[in-house]
């Protein structure tokens, strides 16, 4: 019988062998798996990890790092201002940003601590509020605001297409816009996109960071 490590090594070998000629980075989004996974994978040369949960990010990053193990955490998750002092006491890094009254607080509790925080400004292509994101029209001038939080490092953009669209249409736009902000912002020419089920196509429409769950750890058994 396989155990869960040799799984788990031979999954996220399988992934890294198809992504290797784009060299992203590769985050294992690890929202409902259990601890030990984590430690498992960061054993087996992992060290990017996402969370959508706030407590559960704050509760695994604390316990691998308590381990001495290197790694670093990124937040993807719907962004609640009362839970922002929390997300920013564990993560490393914000895929979900969309928000500008957001980034005010989250800059005024980085001031107080002289720290900051990688972030990505989350993408919408169908204005689904319910999804998060902003529309492009949005996009640009959210960009420049953030020019004025130093504590905030703008990688780039973030984006999970909608479910009832083509994949290839999906990031066929997703990359132009990309094109677009990379000229506009050169200091945040970073894409955020593709999940497990459409990392490759994401690569190909120039994906630098890919966020990748059940592809590693196998189908949940909750949400």
């Amino acid at each position: 019988m396989t155990s869960r490590r040799e799984e788990l090594a031979a999954n996220l070998a399988e992934v890294l062998e198809a992504v290797d000629p784009y060299s992203p980075t590769l985050i294992v989004v690890t929202k409902t798996y259990p601890l030990s996974d984590v430690e498992i994978l960061n054993q087996l040369g992992a060290n990017n990890f996402g969370e959508n949960r706030s407590d559960e990010g704050f509760a695994k990053s604390q316990a691998i790092k308590a381990q001495s193990k290197s790694s670093n955490w990124h937040y993807q998750g719907e962004i609640q201002s009362k839970k922002i002092k929390e997300i920013l006491s564990w993560a490393d890094c914000i895929h979900s940003l969309d928000d500008l009254r957001h980034a005010e607080k989250i800059d005024r509790v980085l001031q107080e601590n002289s720290s900051s925080i990688k972030a990505f400004l989350q993408l919408s292509l169908d204005g689904d509020s319910s999804r998060g994101g902003l529309i492009e029209s949005d996009l640009f001038p959210a960009a420049e605001a953030l020019n004025k939080y130093r504590s905030i490092d703008l990688l780039g953009l973030m984006c999970v297409p909608p479910v009832d669209m083509e994949p290839a249409l999906a990031y066929a736009q997703i990359a132009s816009l990309h094109q677009r902000f990379s000229a506009e912002f050169p200091d945040s020419k970073s894409l955020s996109a593709g999940m497990s089920g459409d990392y490759m196509i994401a690569l190909d429409h120039g994906a630098t960071h890919i966020r990748v769950g059940s592809k590693i750890l196998g189908e949940r058994d909750y949400d």
